[in-house]
């Protein structure tokens, strides 16, 4: 039995079907949200694509699609304009039209890459995401943010362009390796600080990848309605309500960029950068002070870092090229408690400053002082 949410962006509405087996399932559900497609044009990755490519193949060219596939390299290498270009070519060899659509088979970085593609070729091109990993499931799949990395940073060049449809088959999941299983539990972690306690505290009663896999559905489909209100109240990220979804993020990039994008991975930066804003929510005097040790610990718990090494440069990069910039200034996304975030506007100069007092405060920590 399918369960379905509806992302109610006027003119560019679409369903989330969230269904075990529903991979073998796609064509019918790709032919009913575009019915005048003839080609369908899949981008995978390098290990996503010799494990489901084949079957969703199968179930759309069984719905009458003309079915053409790139496989690009697995990580996040690929996101980049050269891979872009390539795709470009790719779609007018295969003779893709207006009509047409791109499907992005596998995590966020095809999710990005596909959807970028989708959003820029013949001006724009319906596409449909079939996340495979958690946080694609959970996080990026759903909003229609698509980018590309530049040298200067991640996902720096990019569109909003929402997709037809999200088709979300938790059995993939059983193939993810058991770090990127837990990459993406710290995008889950992330619902419950930000807007739904309770979550919080069923993610602390299940406290492994067995516990979630066995309420998968469940998981998957609150933090899936959890951001779905968000993008329909705040579509393009101005000042509203998806902000608060960055949680950990802004520091996360730090993490991110202190590990030149290979050491750490997105999930695991952000965990980390979770566990800092929380503790900077409390030296603000603004977050209670037990909430760091809860999500320290549920993040631990998972297998994730609660802290990551970085320098004031690598925070001060980070933060300079924070998607959430205004001009000379930042918000931060700081909690008022667990399940309630709140948008902490504040100068860029000043967020330094705040970030220079918190490296100082966990270094007397660690040393014991």
């Amino acid at each position: 039995m399918s369960k379905r949410l509806k992302v109610d962006l006027p003119g560019r509405e679409y369903e989330i079907v969230l269904q075990r087996g529903l991979l073998a399932q796609a064509g019918g559900e790709c032919r009913a949200v575009l019915p005048r497609a003839r080609r369908l044009f899949v981008v995978t990755d390098s290990n996503v694509g010799p494990l489901y490519y084949n079957r969703l193949k199968a179930s759309l060219e069984a719905a009458g699609f003309q079915v053409f596939v790139q496989v690009v390299p697995a990580g996040e290498s690929s996101k980049n304009a050269s891979q872009l270009a390539r795709l470009w070519e790719d779609m007018m060899n295969a003779k893709l039209t207006r009509t047409d659509a791109v499907v992005a088979l596998g995590g966020g970085v095809v999710g990005d890459l596909a959807g970028f593609a989708a959003a820029t070729v013949l001006r724009g091109v319906d596409f449909v995401q079939i996340p495979t990993t958690l946080l694609a499931q959970v996080d990026s799949s759903v909003g229609g943010k698509v980018a590309i990395d530049l040298e200067a940073g991640k996902n720096l060049a990019g569109a909003f362009w929402q997709p037809k449809l999200v088709l979300m088959d938790p059995d993939t999941l059983d193939t993810l390796p058991l770090p990127v299983f837990m990459a993406g539990m710290a995008e889950v972690i992330k619902y419950g600080c930000i807007a739904d306690r309770d979550f919080f505290a069923f993610l602390e009663a299940r406290p492994s990848r067995e516990q979630i896999m066995g309420e998968i559905e469940h998981v998957l489909y609150t933090c899936c309605d959890l951001k779905r209100w968000t993008v329909v109240a705040d579509e393009r990220d101005m000042a509203g309500p998806r902000m608060l979804l960055n949680f950990g993020h802004t520091l996360g990039h730090a993490y991110e960029l202190a590990g030149h994008y290979t050491q750490w991975s997105h999930g695991e930066a952000v965990a980390a950068g979770m566990c800092a804003a929380a503790q900077l929510g409390v030296q603000e005097m603004l977050t209670p002070p037990e909430v760091p040790g809860r999500i320290s610990d549920i993040c631990a718990s998972f297998g994730l870092p609660t802290a990551i090494s970085c320098t004031m440069e690598e925070y001060a990069a980070a933060v300079g090229l924070d998607k959430k910039c205004m001009g000379e200034d930042i918000s931060l996304i700081l909690l008022e408690d667990l399940g309630k975030a709140v948008i902490y506007g504040m100068s860029q100069e000043d967020a330094l400053e705040a970030i220079q007092q918190f490296v100082e405060h966990s270094g007397r920590m660690a040393d014991g002082c």
